[in-house]
This record gives structure tokens, C-alpha cells and sequence, in this order.
């Protein structure tokens, strides 16, 4: 397993970088990593982790660095940090043991997303009825005529709750070892304002170096349009909720409801943001990239955009004798994300967060 305990290669390999370009400087108002850098002398494996999650990955010390290959140095900062960043997920993964998963993340994410849809769409066989299943259902309730309202919140509330506590006690472990200075209101607004603009993507904001050493905004936008439609589709998920166990008003709902509008804008959101990424993700320049993280990011794009793209056709196709099987197609979907969100690359929103909270609380002490 990948540990962090003791310095692995890795962490030396960064120790090392971070060491050239404390001495060099070039690059200090590239991003916040290096004027947090620039402020220690020596750096211990966790001012190494926080480094790496403070970096945004936009490769623009890269194209800058005097250091860089061919030179003899052959320093590569971006492509280190994000192996380091890989490290410190699977360092305080809970429980432990399941910090395995980062290795082989997207071998892991692809066999549990073909379990988990396997598993409904045989007990949906098995357990309902054909004429059920292929039935055409309409009206409040009509979801559940399919698979019942019981099994669903079951399902998807034990998995998503181990979700949670996963990723809150892995985010603790983490600031433990690399966080610190003080968590006040400021320092907690600024570093969530920071995170809602993607602000730090791209030296000062002019954009990434994806492709080449010029400036481009594609990765930003497709960030902001990944986060902010995962954020929708979870706002839709809890306006349901209240209107399901507050209201008495069970699903399907109207299409000018609450539930039904966020989702909608939050599914194609979420499709665009998630297939613009990987698009960039095929073009960038392979100099800065760790190629060895690739599955990591593909499988979570691959897993956003089917996740939502099954939502959407069972909302479009929700009155018809296709509804069944595009309800046990997405609730497999969504197990699938659910279980593999605290051991993938999900888990680098709330590191990074984390991160830009210690960053600020430095700079202001």
C-alpha cells in the first residue's frame, strides 16, 4: 500500500523539487503553492502533502521552470505533486486497508460499476415480475411500482451514508497530519469562495497549460460545469427528499418542479462539464502529466457522465415500458459512484479544500 509514514520515493522525489525551487523563486506568483512553499526552510511529509493538494495541477511552472527536462535537474513538479496527492488519499483512506483501491483505481471503479449493475439488473430480473418491469407506470408512486420505495432508500442511504463517513474521517486524518493554524469563519469563507471559482486553476487566473505554454480556460470551465451540476443533481436529491418525507409527495414529479428543473440543468451540466474534461484530458501535453493517474480520472469522468446521462433518459422516458430497466440501469450507476467516492478521485474536492483552508489560516496568522 502506498504510505506517506515513511518517505517513499515519491516524497523524496518532492522533498527534492521543493527544495530547487525554494532556492530558485521564479515562479512565486505562479499559484499559492509557492509562496507557501517559500515560507519553510525544510519540508516534512506533511508540508509535503499540503503542497501537493494546494496545487492545482494548471502546469504553468512547468513550461516556466529553467529545471525542467532535458536539464539535469529534471524537475517536474506538476507531474510529482499529483503522485504525491495520490499518496496522501490512500495514506488516510478509512478504513485503512481500502487505501489499496488508489492504486489501481480505475480497474477498481470499472469492475465495481459492472458488479453493482450486474447485481440490480439480476435482482431485477429475479425479483420482479416481466410485466412489471416492462409495464408503462405513471402517476405519484410509480417509480416504486417497479422497485419499492423501501429497497431504494436502503440502498441508496447505506451507501451513501458509508460515503460520507468515509470521506469526513479521511478529511480529519488528513488535517491532522498536514493542516493546522486556525479554522475561523474568514479562513473557511475565503477557502469555499476560492473552491466555487475555481480561482487557482491557471497562474492568477489567466487559465491552464493543458496543451502548450499558452493559456487556455478549457479545464477551468469544465470544472466549474462538473462541480456546480454535481452540486445541482444533489440539491435535486434533497428537494425530493423533503417533498417525498416533508410533503407526502412521492415521485415521479412534474417537470416545473423543483426536484425535476435542478436535476435537469444539473444532469446536462454535469454530461457537458464531464465530457469537456476528458476531451482536455486526450490533448494535454504528456511532458507535466502523470499518465500513470489516468484510470483515477477517467473513471470518475466515465462514472459522472453515466450516472447522470441514465437520470436523464429515465426522466425523458420515465411514462414509457422503458422506465423499469432505465431505473435499475441508473440506481446500479449510482451505487456504483457511491461506493467508489471516498476511493477515487472525488476525494481530491475535499483535500483541496482542506488545503486552501490551512493556506489561508497561514496567511493570515
Amino acid at each position: 500500500m502506498l504510505d506517506i509514514s515513511k518517505s517513499s520515493g515519491v516524497m523524496d522525489e518532492a522533498r527534492r523539487a521543493s527544495e530547487i525551487c525554494n532556492a530558485c523563486r521564479y515562479c512565486e506568483s505562479y499559484c499559492p503553492v509557492f509562496p507557501d512553499m517559500f515560507t519553510r526552510r525544510a519540508f516534512s511529509d506533511g508540508d509535503l502533502g499540503h503542497l501537493a493538494n494546494l496545487c492545482h495541477n494548471c502546469k504553468g511552472c512547468w513550461h516556466a521552470c529553467q529545471y525542467a527536462p532535458p536539464h539535469e535537474f529534471g524537475l517536474n513538479l506538476p507531474a510529482t505533486l499529483a503522485r504525491v496527492r495520490v499518496e496522501t488519499y490512500a495514506e488516510h483512506a478509512w478504513p485503512r486497508p481500502l487505501g489499496r483501491l488508489f492504486e489501481r483505481n480505475g480497474a477498481v471503479v470499472s469492475m465495481v460499476t459492472a458488479l453493482a449493475l450486474a447485481a440490480v439488473m439480476i435482482a431485477s430480473i429475479l425479483l420482479i415480475e416481466n410485466d412489471v418491469l416492462t409495464g408503462v407506470h405513471r402517476g405519484e408512486g410509480a417509480f416504486y411500482a417497479v422497485i419499492p420505495h423501501n429497497t431504494m432508500v436502503w440502498l441508496g442511504g447505506l451507501t451513501f451514508g458509508w460515503a460520507i463517513l468515509a470521506m469526513i474521517l479521511g478529511v480529519v486524518s488528513y488535517w491532522r497530519v498536514h493542516g493546522g493554524g486556525r479554522v475561523t469563519l474568514g479562513t473557511v469563507t475565503a477557502a469555499l469562495k476560492d473552491a466555487a471559482t475555481t480561482r487557482h486553476l491557471g497562474s492568477g487566473g489567466e487559465g491552464c497549460n493543458d496543451l502548450n505554454d499558452g493559456h487556455i480556460q478549457a479545464r477551468r470551465y469544465g470544472h466549474l460545469l462538473t462541480m456546480w451540476g454535481f452540486l445541482l443533481c444533489f440539491a435535486a436529491t434533497s428537494a425530493g427528499t423533503v417533498m417525498d418525507y416533508g410533503l407526502g409527495w412521492q415521485a415521479p414529479y412534474s417537470w416545473y418542479s423543483m426536484p425535476v428543473v435542478l436535476g435537469t440543468v444539473g444532469g446536462v451540466m454535469l454530461m457537458i462539464g464531464t465530457g469537456w474534461l476528458f476531451a482536455v484530458k486526450l490533448r494535454t501535453e504528456p511532458g507535466p502529466d502523470a499518465r500513470e493517474l489516468w484510470g483515477m480520472d477517467t473513471g470518475l469522468l466515465a462514472l459522472l457522465f453515466f450516472t447522470a446521462g441514465t437520470g436523464l433518459a429515465l426522466l425523458f422516458w420515465r411514462h414509457t415500458s422503458a422506465m423499469g430497466w432505465l431505473l435499475a440501469i441508473h440506481l446500479g450507476f449510482v451505487l456504483a459512484l457511491f461506493v467508489t467516492l471516498p476511493y477515487g478521485k472525488m476525494v481530491h474536492g475535499v483535500y483541496r479544500l482542506a488545503a486552501l483552508v490551512h493556506f489561508h489560516a497561514e496567511t493570515r496568522d
